[in-house]
Order: structure tokens, then C-alpha cells, then sequence
């Protein structure tokens, strides 16, 4: 019984290792070989499949190994990213349009479903798709039937279908973004993608694997790391997962003279905009409460007026001391009241250097009337549309148009910017 249990084990391991090199997968963590083994498990049935992990782990390729060991695997594959389609396109691109059915549709067209028939069509970021296109993708679900973009006429399809995303759904079904009854007929099966800093034994693997390639890429002797720096390498968080390892490793292949590293020149390259990031804690709740409570723009929006609205009147009354004063006023002390309620965290800076600055006692000549007109003046509008609008123009003129950066800057998805562009008319 034992050698048929070690028989079965070894033939598990050379079909894994087999896996691994076809694909490009690097790695020997269990977590990733048991993401591994779910996949191939799965693969020959017709059952939907949800993956899920964080952004830069590697989801994109167990729908192509999914593909590839399904009775499928001679048909089409399609690999859609539902975050990058603007709202008022998606129907169309997954479920095709009729000819008349909007401005613009010039001819009929089939979408990513009808295409993809007897095939696999993977859903990447399928947790920012439309609440509209929630409903047909679940109708496609259960009933194998959808209807294009401006008919009634309903077309069958056979599609497996294998979502993926970087969200947490559950969050998102209580926030009323996330249709609870998608969410359980896609996570018939689901796979976990572990993240980079749970593989620890896994990056120093993938950081030779990536200094050999982009050595034989640049055509350059490889990077090596000492002892200290592969303590380093290891200990990090990895918020980017193997996005970002690869993206440092092609840094420092390309930029840096030394070829053996020490922790020293490795920490030059390791981002350290987050100080929680070294060392790595396997604990998420926390990281998942400390995500930030402005869950969209325009609370984020809100937050910003009434801060300006508080510091203007702030400034108010203190122009209003001024006036009221007698006489000679001590410059120096308002203009330090100033700046402190203008930039209150910054204050212990602001103490430290506001007392160097030697201002004369001077002694104003202001007139009641001219403060009048200058507080009308400095009024600054509140109005949501208008602020928002701004901001949108600015974004979008720093960037030259290019609306991903800018949507980037604002912190808003390139779907929610192509709506506002629309709405304001810019």
C-alpha cells in the first residue's frame, strides 16, 4: 500500500513539474501547487470557475491551463478585461450589438460570447462589471441563452466561463455592488492564488529566474544577491506580488553597475512609501480594515470642500483680528497662525522653522470696505459638479489626454472617468 502511495506522489509531482514548464509557472509552495491541482482537477468538466488573488499573483494563467485540459481545448479562448471596457460599450463587446441599435453601430456584430461558442472565455476583473451586465451574464450562466445590444431574438452559446478578480466579493454583495446569486453560480469551483509574501520559498526563485532572463534580454552579466540581500528579498511584503519583483529585478539588471548585490544597494530599489512593508505578517484583517474609508470619489470630493470651506474661515477670522487690533500687528505670530491651520500636520515643522523668519513691525493702513470686497472675493464655490469637473480638466490636461493616466491620479477607475468625461461634456 505504502509503494503504491509513493508511486501515486512521484507521478504527481513529474504531471505538476510538466504543468510548471509549459506554463511558466515558478515555484514549489504547496498553496501554489494545490492551485495547481485544483485547476487540472477541474479542467475536464464544464463547471465555472471564480479565481481569486491579489493583483500582479498570476491569475491569468490557470484559465489558460483550465483551456488546455478541457475537452475545449480545440476551440476558441477569449481573455476579456471587464475593467478596461468603458460602461456603456461592455454589452456590446460580450454580447454583440444589432446594426441601429445605438450611434455608431454601423453593421451587426458578435460579441465575445458568440464568438467564443464551444470554447472558454475568461473574465478578468469581473468584479467591476455593471450591475446591467450582471443580470446577462447570469441569465448566460444558468440558461446557455443571451440577447445582442438592440434585439429580441435570444442565441444559444455553450461557453465555460472562468472569472477572475482581485476584489473582495463578499465586501462587495454587502455593499450592493456584487449580485449575491452571480457570485455562488460562478464560484461553482474556486482557486486561490496565494500571494508572493506567503511564498517566500518561491522569490528568490523567481528573482533568478527574471535576472536570467533580462540578462539574456540586455545581454549583460547576471545579477546575483549575497546572503543579506536574499534575507532582504525575502522578508519584503511584496504588495505588487510578481509584477513588482519582475519590474525591480528589470531595474536593477538594467541600472546597476555592481553585479553581486548586498541588502544595502537591494534596499535602494525596494519602494518604502509604506513603512509596514518589511517585515511580512501573515495577518490580512487588519490590512482589510485599514483600506481607505472613502470608498469613492465624490465622498473623497466632499472631504476636500469642507476642508477648504474650514480653512477659509479660518483665514476669515483671523483677517477679521487683524483689523480689529490696535494699530502695530506682530506679522511674524499671524503669519505662523496662518500656516498652521492652513497645513495643521504639519505643525511641528512649521514651530520649528516660522519663529526664523524676521518680519518687520509694520503697521497696515486697512480699510473696513476693502476686506468686505476681499472676502466676497475669495469665496470659493462649492458645488460638487464644479469641483469635480475641475479636477477631471486638470487631470486630463497634466496628462495630455491620456485618460488611464489621469484616471490614475484622481484614483477613480478608467470606466468611472469615461462616464464623468460624458456628463460634464468635457
Amino acid at each position: 500500500m505504502s509503494v503504491k502511495i509513493e508511486f501515486y506522489k512521484e507521478y504527481y509531482m513529474i504531471e505538476v513539474q510538466q504543468i510548471k514548464q509549459r506554463f511558466g509557472i515558478i515555484g514549489n509552495s504547496y498553496s501554489l501547487h494545490r492551485a495547481i491541482d485544483i485547476a487540472v482537477q477541474v479542467a475536464p468538466t464544464d463547471l465555472s470557475v471564480l479565481i481569486t488573488g491579489e493583483s500582479g499573483t498570476g491569475k491569468e494563467v490557470f484559465p489558460q491551463i483550465i483551456h488546455q485540459f478541457s475537452v475545449r481545448k480545440h476551440g476558441a479562448y477569449f481573455a476579456v478585461n471587464c475593467g478596461a471596457i468603458p460602461e456603456g460599450t461592455i454589452d456590446s463587446e460580450l454580447f454583440g450589438h444589432e446594426k441601429g441599435s445605438f450611434t455608431g453601430a454601423l453593421s451587426d456584430r458578435k460579441g465575445y460570447f458568440e464568438e467564443a461558442n464551444n470554447g472558454t472565455i475568461f473574465l478578468d476583473e469581473i468584479g467591476e462589471l455593471p450591475s446591467a451586465t450582471q443580470v446577462r451574464l447570469l441569465r448566460v450562466l444558468e440558461t446557455g441563452e443571451f440577447i445582442r445590444v438592440g434585439s429580441s431574438k435570444p442565441i444559444k452559446t455553450n461557453v465555460r466561463v472562468v472569472g477572475a478578480t482581485n476584489l473582495d466579493l463578499d465586501k462587495a454583495i454587502k455593499e450592493g455592488k456584487f449580485r449575491e446569486d452571480l457570485f455562488y453560480r460562478l464560484n461553482s469551483v474556486p482557486i486561490l492564488i496565494p500571494p508572493l509574501r506567503e511564498r517566500p520559498e518561491d522569490i528568490h526563485l523567481l528573482f533568478r529566474k527574471f535576472a536570467s532572463d533580462f540578462a539574456e534580454k540586455y545581454r549583460m552579466p547576471t545579477v546575483k544577491l549575497e546572503d543579506d540581500a536574499r534575507n532582504l528579498l525575502e522578508k519584503y511584503r511584496w504588495p505588487g506580488n510578481i509584477r513588482q519583483l519582475k519590474n525591480i529585478t528589470e531595474q536593477i539588471s538594467v541600472i546597476e553597475r555592481q553585479r553581486v548585490l548586498t541588502a544595502d544597494i537591494l534596499k535602494q530599489y525596494l519602494p518604502t512609501n509604506a513603512g509596514e512593508n518589511l517585515p511580512a505578517l501573515l495577518n490580512f484583517g487588519q490590512e482589510k480594515q485599514q483600506n481607505n474609508s472613502f470608498a469613492n470619489e465624490r465622498e473623497i470630493l466632499y472631504k476636500v470642500l469642507f476642508d477648504m470651506k474650514r480653512d477659509m474661515s479660518d483665514l476669515k477670522k483671523i483677517v477679521l483680528d487683524i483689523v480689529q487690533s490696535d494699530g502695530k500687528i506682530d506679522i511674524q505670530r499671524e503669519h505662523a497662525k496662518i500656516i498652521q491651520n492652513l497645513y495643521d500636520a504639519d505643525s511641528e515643522i512649521i514651530t520649528q522653522h516660522a519663529p526664523q523668519i524676521n518680519y518687520p513691525n509694520i503697521t497696515p493702513n486697512i480699510d473696513n470696505n476693502i476686506i468686505e470686497d476681499t472676502e466676497e472675493f475669495i469665496e470659493a464655490s462649492l458645488s460638487i459638479a464644479d469641483n469635480e469637473k475641475e479636477l477631471i480638466e486638470k487631470a486630463l490636461e497634466k496628462y495630455k489626454g491620456r485618460r488611464r493616466d489621469a484616471a490614475k491620479e484622481l484614483g477613480i477607475s478608467e470606466r468611472t472617468l469615461y462616464r464623468k468625461i460624458s456628463e460634464y461634456g468635457i
